[in-house]
């Protein structure tokens, strides 16, 4: 069963939210190994979940250029 498009977006932003935070909380604390590890962690999973929010926004383009460009000179 597949999730719906509006979950799979608020999911993103969520993760988005939460690694966010904890790159910044671990920023204060950067001379602690183990905060260290969470924060890169955490800033490479921010990024992963912010290209999962920029790809469910594209458009599924179903047509092709050259019948695009016959719509749009009719």
């Amino acid at each position: 069963m597949p999730i719906d498009l509006e979950v799979q977006k608020e999911a993103a932003k969520i993760g988005m939210t939460a690694t966010l935070g904890a790159t910044v909380v671990t920023s204060m604390f950067m001379k602690n190994k183990l905060a260290k590890k969470i924060h890169i962690g955490a800033g490479a999973a921010f990024c992963g979940f912010a290209l999962w929010h920029h790809m469910l926004y594209q458009t599924k383009k179903k047509t092709s250029s050259k019948e695009t460009q016959t719509e749009l000179n009719v």
